[in-house]
């Protein structure tokens, strides 16, 4: 018990899985909201079907939070999408990686909630992982913010953070006119992400522990850092339990419901959404699959087994392995076949927790040594000279090397 205590609040377990959960869905939704650019505002905005008078009658109902209720404006929704942008992208870089986390589950939250009838299991999925990733310490490897703290000498904190500090205050401001002057109607107890839990409390919360991060790392790095720490690593080590049952609940009720179907229990399940317009992005590919019934029966009853399966698997580190490479197998099927791309980046996204380190870490080196060749290959040798003005003496001329 002492062993365990030690480690659940002395580090932040998976750093590398975390990461790659806040790379995947970050990089999920920025897709999405690049790709709906242009059908934005027929989607989300004041051209859409869903108008912004029957969202604030149904939001008045179900209590779901949504900055684009605070005004109807044109610009304001304009803004709210462009926020949503940036904070996805920042989030993906990992840059300021605790406030970009909190921006990155308002701007879901409110695209989402604003047109709630638009969206489909990946979007349900994104919007839980957006709330689970604030309590997360993600960007402790793969980031901006890991790269800027191996840069410090002996890991020393900075004398400075200009740029926090402009953050802070700026968000800060930013939620006292949203409270003070719109419609926001933030309560302190009512309406928020858990009971009795109102999201001017969390938001309010969530800025004022941050700036109470600041302060004991500024001025008292002793036990006060220490015990902010082990506090950060709880939640973290919380929240990452959290997703890992959040995934195996996913499986397990798909696979489950799906063995109650009479179309699954006969093995024809398959055979119907291939022939659906909506979901046949390559029909000649839908009809070579559909035309198969022994290749359909297997892929039925393979998709019942190997989501009932998954969280038994996890029992055994190999027999995880095996059904984590045959899940998302299966969801680039769905991306390719069905033509829900951002449905499978998602779910590949939530399974990223279950991958080993040992994995994860080889890959880094990969994509770092993909890195630093394509870096050499840009590199070009100066151009030597040419004319009578442009000449120099021999021992004045630079030696040419690769990295100019």
């Amino acid at each position: 018990m002492a062993r365990g205590h030690a480690r659940v609040t002395g580090s932040a377990l998976g750093p590398y899985q975390t990461a790659v959960v806040r790379i995947g869905f970050s990089f999920t939704w920025l897709l999405f909201l690049l790709r709906e650019w242009p059908h934005r505002r027929e989607l989300y905005g004041p051209d859409g079907p869903w108008s912004w008078d029957m969202a604030r009658q149904l939001i008045d109902g179900n209590r779901a939070f949504t900055t684009l209720m605070w005004s109807d404006s044109d610009l304001w929704f304009e803004t709210v999408y462009a926020l949503a942008l940036v904070s996805a992208l920042l989030l993906l870089l990992g840059w300021r990686t605790r406030t970009m986390s909190v921006l990155f589950m308002l701007g879901v939250l409110s695209l989402q909630n604003r047109s709630i009838f638009l969206g489909d299991g990946g979007d349900n999925l994104i919007h839980l992982m957006s709330l689970y990733l604030v309590l997360t310490r993600c960007g402790q490897v793969w980031s901006l913010d890991a790269r800027r703290a191996a840069r410090r000498p002996d890991g020393q904190e900075p004398l400075r953070d200009t740029t926090g500090i402009v953050l802070w205050t700026v968000l800060g401001l930013a939620l006292a006119w949203a409270q003070l002057f719109t419609d926001a109607g933030l309560s302190p107890i009512a309406d928020g992400p858990l009971p009795g839990l109102g999201w001017a409390t969390v938001l309010w919360g969530l800025w004022l522990v941050q700036g109470g991060w600041w302060l004991a790392r500024r001025y008292a790095p002793g036990e006060p850092r220490t015990v902010l720490d082990m506090l950060a690593n709880l939640a973290h080590n919380g929240a990452l339990v959290v997703i890992m049952g959040e995934v195996c609940l996913l499986y397990a009720s798909a696979g489950w419901y799906k063995v109650q179907g009479s179309r699954w229990q006969d093995g024809t399940a398959l055979y119907y959404p291939l022939h659906l317009d909506y979901f046949s992005p390559w029909p000649s590919l839908a009809d070579a699959l559909a035309s198969s019934g022994t290749l359909v029966m297997l892929l039925t009853y393979g998709t019942v087994i190997v989501q009932v399966a998954f969280p038994f698997t996890l029992l055994n580190r190999r027999a995880k392995n095996a059904m984590l490479v045959l899940l998302m197998l299966e969801h680039v099927g769905i991306a390719v076949a069905l033509g829900l791309p951002f449905f499978s980046l998602a779910a590949i996204a939530a399974d990223a927790v279950f991958l080993p380190t040992a994995f994860l870490l080889w890959t880094g080196r990969k994509a770092t040594r993909a890195r630093d060749r394509l870096a050499a290959r840009a590199v070009r040798l100066p151009r030597q000279r040419t004319g009578e003005h442009d000449e120099q003496p021999d021992d004045e001329k630079p030696a040419p090397t690769l990295t100019g």
